[in-house]
């Protein structure tokens, strides 16, 4: 919703020497009055991107910024949980960052602080 940092482009600049394909959900041309609803198609276009794109992936870094709710993130991880892609950064001031230690723990996902130690361990 544009008060995070972005740290996805941070991250391609980190990554841009690896032999990573970066999947970056984040739209210059995202218009946050669009209406979030299935009947939207711009809204509904840029969810199954999304949901297409984690199934896809080889791996998942998702990082939860404590200036942030991050509702869709922590939906993402209940998603992705199970599976073996996730690699999670939760630094301290995360609202839920209690919530985000105990599903890592109880399905193995590697958590870090921050995300550089995430992308350390990528």
């Amino acid at each position: 919703m544009g008060t995070a940092e972005n740290w996805q482009e941070r991250t391609q600049k980190l990554l841009e020497e690896t032999h990573w394909i970066i999947l970056n959900p984040r739209r210059d041309d995202w218009d946050s009055s669009w209406k979030q609803d299935i009947s939207n198609p711009q809204f509904k276009e840029q969810v199954k991107w999304e949901l297409t794109a984690m199934e896809r992936a080889d791996c998942i870094l998702m990082h939860f910024d404590p200036s942030t709710k991050s509702p869709i993130t922590l939906l993402e991880l209940g998603l992705h949980a199970n599976g073996e892609k996730l690699v999670v950064s939760c630094p301290d001031g995360f609202w839920r960052k209690g919530n985000v230690q105990i599903v890592c723990k109880e399905y193995k996902i590697p958590l870090f602080n921050s995300l550089e130690e995430a992308l350390e361990n990528i």
